[in-house]
């Protein structure tokens, strides 16, 4: 007889850990299948080189949400933070650069060498984004509501406001209505393009900007952070209290497909041909790996395939990843190690130079002057480098899935060249102290992480692809069309990014349906 469960999850990403922690919460008897040899899908560090532990795909915390660390006891399986203060700091041609700290005077005070006008509104744009993530943060962790009901919460006269500005708006309209100098328009359209194939004048990426406005670090809200160890940290913590609340974890255990029948999901068969029993199937994979991947082509109607196959998933960047001797030395700020190194550095003098990056890449082009977003973990935390040594993550765009004339594999040494290069403008010792580097693409993250065409969301978070229509209009509330199969990764809402909200609000759907009687949040 197969072995039986009353849940199985597919993929050990940091969604998948999360349901399962819930759901073994809850009293489910769950099992967590995951094809690689290490728990984290995106989430995980890895060493590449001796001595050297890199974040390799996802690079930064945050989003998690404070309830989920809460639930699940995070800090008592190792979790553990650094806040990044400052923010950013964006080095500028020449010897200026700009720098946002946690601090809102603080920041109004470095604005001002660019715009007296800018460092008094940008209080009051702070307090915006407060306003705003106060209404979106409470419908995380729960099932999307229409977009009717979820503007009820909203006072009557900012209704049409929010519409306008989070739904319809471009990323570049909305700064452009707030700020003069193009500079800090530049700094801050970065949170609005960061792994979404759209340049920041395109409708839809303010809302893009919000999605990465609901970090919170040590109580620090709208920040960032450090996992320590790496985002593999997170994994492990996850894992930890997983298996403590009585889940099973397995890797080296690629599910080949989803058993169906009778038009419900019965079970799992692994690539080893192990068939497991469940009451309930829950794929951490996209839309697109689940449906068209996992299950046989007569389960689903053929007009549901085909709305799953039209679900933009387009890849829009790459990481770069490197070993330093030491750190890069900037011309704008000399020193090392400073204290812009302790925060994002961030390569994007203004918001054309983002348009430009991107329409290189609109021809099939990676970008031969990219944006790039940068992080030093070693500067935090010694346990990912040699004394003395430091590492370097880049979150490079724009990079599209297919590049034009030639191959990702074959594009490598020259994209590495571009992505030193354009650091070299700013930091003119880049090339002495980088000792190894790699190139994740577009190609290295579909094929290694199964995310269609490399989009780290697992599809757009743009206004058309959220909230109920993620994934599809219809089937937003973790259920799919074949009974007792859920969908919990970032491919059902809220989306991408290192939030575990699909993965808790999968679980809890899980458990309502499983009749546990443990379901509610923060059970």
């Amino acid at each position: 007889m197969p072995e039986e469960f009353d849940a199985v999850v597919i993929g050990a990403g940091h969604n998948g850990l999360v349901a399962a922690a819930y759901l073994a919460k809850g009293g489910a008897r769950t099992l967590v299948l995951e094809q690689r040899g290490l728990v984290g899908g995106a989430v995980v560090t890895e060493e590449p080189w001796p001595g050297f532990h890199i974040s390799t795909f996802s690079y930064a915390a945050g989003l998690l949400r404070p309830q989920i660390v809460a639930d699940l006891e995070l800090p008592r399986f190792g979790y553990q933070t650094f806040l990044l203060d400052p923010e950013m700091f964006v080095p500028l041609p020449g010897e200026r650069s700009l720098t946002l700290w946690n601090d809102d005077d603080r920041s109004s005070k470095e604005i001002a060498k660019f715009s007296t006008r800018d460092a008094r509104a940008y209080p009051k744009y702070s307090q915006y984004w407060t306003e705003v993530i106060e209404l979106l943060d409470p419908l995380l962790l729960s099932a999307p509501v229409p977009l009717p009901e979820l503007l009820e919460v909203v006072p009557h006269d900012r209704v049409d406001s929010l519409v306008r500005d989070l739904f319809l708006r471009s990323a570049a309209d909305m700064l452009d209505e707030w700020f003069e100098s193009e500079e800090l328009k530049g700094a801050l359209c970065t949170s609005a393009i960061i792994g979404t194939f759209l340049p920041p004048d395109a409708p839809g990426t303010a809302y893009v900007l919000a999605h990465h406005k609901l970090g919170n670090v040590e109580g620090h809200p709208k920040s960032w952070g450090l996992a320590r160890g790496g985002m593999g940290g997170i994994a492990q913590a996850l894992r930890r209290s997983a298996e403590h609340f009585g889940a099973t974890v397995r890797t080296d255990a690629r599910v080949r497909r989803i058993l169906v029948r009778d038009g419900r999901a019965v079970g799992v068969e692994t690539e080893l041909g192990e068939r497991i029993a469940a009451r309930a199937v829950a794929s951490t994979l996209d839309a697109q790996h689940t449906f068209l991947g996992l299950l046989s082509p007569d389960v689903l109607e053929p007009s549901f395939r085909h709305r799953v196959e039209s679900i933009r998933s387009r890849g829009s960047a790459l990481k770069f990843n490197a070993a330093l001797d030491g750190l890069p030395d900037f011309r704008a700020a000399p020193g090392v190690p400073g204290p812009h190194h302790r925060g994002f550095v961030d390569i994007i003098p203004n918001m054309d130079y983002a348009r430009t990056a991107y329409d290189d890449a609109w021809h099939g082009r990676f970008s031969r002057r990219p944006f790039m977003d940068i992080v030093f973990q070693s500067v935090h935390d010694d346990s990912v480098a040699p004394p003395g040594k430091h590492t370097m993550s880049c979150f490079v765009q724009y990079a599209p899935t297919e590049l034009t004339g030639t191959t990702w594999d074959a594009a490598k040494p020259d994209v590495a060249n571009t992505v030193l290069d354009t650091i070299q403008e700013y930091a003119p010792n880049i090339r002495k102290v980088v000792r190894n580097w790699q190139v994740v693409s577009p190609a290295d993250i579909e094929s290694t992480l199964g995310m269609t065409g490399g989009n780290i969301f697992q599809g757009d978070i743009t206004p058309d692809q959220i909230f109920t229509f993620r994934p599809l209009l219809g089937w937003s509330q973790y259920r799919t069309p074949v009974g007792g199969l859920y969908l919990a990764g970032s491919a059902a809402h809220p989306g991408g990014g290192v939030l575990g909200a699909p993965g808790h609000n999968a679980a809890v759907a899980i458990l309502e349906d499983l009749g546990t009687g443990r379901h509610s949040r923060g059970s």
